[in-house]
């Protein structure tokens, strides 16, 4: 159980530079949705009450997914909530991406990310985002994620050909947490870039993208101007196998030695893209440029159908839909928007369109087993850090323990599921 009470808890994330939200009403949720659709929320209606859970928010702070859906799922079920769940996911499956592929003549399979032990890592904010290049690199900043071009796929994608849009993008991709990059190599410099070299010579301009406004040399000056990296690759392409990666928050690393592209597909949706038109031309890239039709696309191991299992199974009425169909509900997640808890009811706050975890950040806490003030003051300082708002909440009949989740958990109605209560 946590190790501080709900007014000790609240003072700390305030203090760590967080928001205390207050609700108000009662609770009158229908339905429980489940969000894997990264990047987007949906937003509370206190007269057409609904709990939201962005399971994609879960990764994007490396917890234990699994345990994540369960604690949520055991939270409504203690509240007196409805066993009733929409599990929202992309229009584009894994195995439709599989069979677009097969389409075009590759071997493609999908595999879990419990199958490249070892292999996948956590991203982190001092490594470039970079080009999906297999080859070697005088960088050593890695752990970033792999885009064609590194942050020309974002330009390409979105139709970007000036070079102002492109110091606009440089910048965008600094704030979103990464560091933005684009290389050259060692025999064509700035053209070594295969992706930028078919996308400025018109290669693609039969799939409606328009070329860029500026040369090679242009873009890598425009990009460091406005804060990013200059990549040099060396060596001869070797690569025997595209990745693509759709494990939120995750990145393989290139091997000189045993070359493969790797495209974090993940990373599409981060940055608001298309995401078929972003995978098609990255499929596009590796044809034109004689690349291996081979892909593994990588997965993260607890698929929805699992989790709809396994509602099913604790007597749910559990159903899969895609976020085509949740059209004018799903927003874009906003900076400015806290990190809030899935709460349905009516609230002080304002400062919407954030993701939404049980309990704010005390979900974080919780599936760490964080029970301490100094480390609770530590996550609200790394959600700050990850582009969010934090917060945890209390109601205007409760005060800070009007927050059903917190109170579970520090009067130890998750002890038998093995969490530490707060301190």
């Amino acid at each position: 159980r946590p190790q501080f009470d709900a007014d000790q808890g609240a003072k700390a994330v305030e203090n760590a530079g967080g928001v205390i939200e207050m609700h108000h009403g009662s609770h009158a949720e229908k339905v429980v949705y489940i969000n894997l659709v990264e990047n987007k929320t949906l937003e509370p209606d206190e007269d057409d009450q609904r709990f939201i859970v962005d399971g994609w928010a879960a990764g994007k702070f490396g917890l234990d997914v699994p345990k994540f859906l369960i604690a949520a799922a055991a939270t409504v079920e203690m509240l007196g909530g409805p066993k009733k769940a929409k599990i929202v996911i992309p229009s584009i499956s894994p195995a439709q991406i599989a069979e677009a592929l097969q389409g075009r003549g590759w071997d493609a399979e999908i595999v879990t990310d419990a199958s490249m032990a070892g292999q996948l890592v956590d991203v982190r904010p001092e490594g470039i985002l970079k080009c999906v290049d297999g080859r070697g690199s005088d960088n050593t900043r890695m752990g970033g994620p792999k885009m064609p071009g590194g942050i020309y796929a974002i330009a390409h994608n979105r139709g970007v050909t000036s070079i102002e849009g492109l110091k606009q993008i440089t910048k965008e991709v600094a704030s979103k947490g990464h560091l933005p990059s684009v290389h050259g190599d060692h025999s064509s410099d700035m053209l070594g870039c295969g992706f930028f070299k078919l996308w400025v010579t018109g290669r693609f301009d039969d799939m409606g993208y328009p070329r860029p406004q500026f040369d090679a040399d242009q873009g890598a000056k425009a990009v460091e101007n406005a804060g990013g990296v200059i990549e040099m690759h060396h060596g001869s392409h070797a690569e025997k196998v595209v990745y693509i990666n759709l494990v939120e928050n995750k990145t393989l690393e290139p091997d000189e030695d045993d070359q493969r592209f790797i495209v974090d597909g993940w990373a599409a949706g981060k940055f608001g893209l298309d995401v078929p038109k972003f995978l098609i031309a990255a499929a596009a890239t590796v044809e034109m440029l004689g690349g291996p039709k081979k892909a593994k696309i990588v997965i993260p191991s607890i698929s929805p159908a699992q989790i709809a299992e396994a509602l099913q199974g604790r007597g749910w009425d559990a159903e899969i839909v895609t976020d085509a169909s949740m059209a004018g509900q799903l927003v874009d997640v906003r900076p400015e928007g806290i990190l809030k808890c899935v709460d349905g009811r009516g609230s002080d706050n304002t400062r919407m369109g954030g993701p939404k975890m049980p309990g704010g950040i005390y979900a974080i806490a919780h599936n760490r087993g964080v029970t301490s003030i100094e480390g609770l003051k530590q996550i609200t300082k790394e959600v700050a850090s990850k582009g969010h708002l934090p917060s945890v909440h209390g109601d205007h009949s409760s005060d800070m323990l009007g927050c059903g989740f917190f109170k579970l958990w520090v009067t130890g109605r998750f002890d038998d599921m093995g969490y530490p209560r707060p301190q």
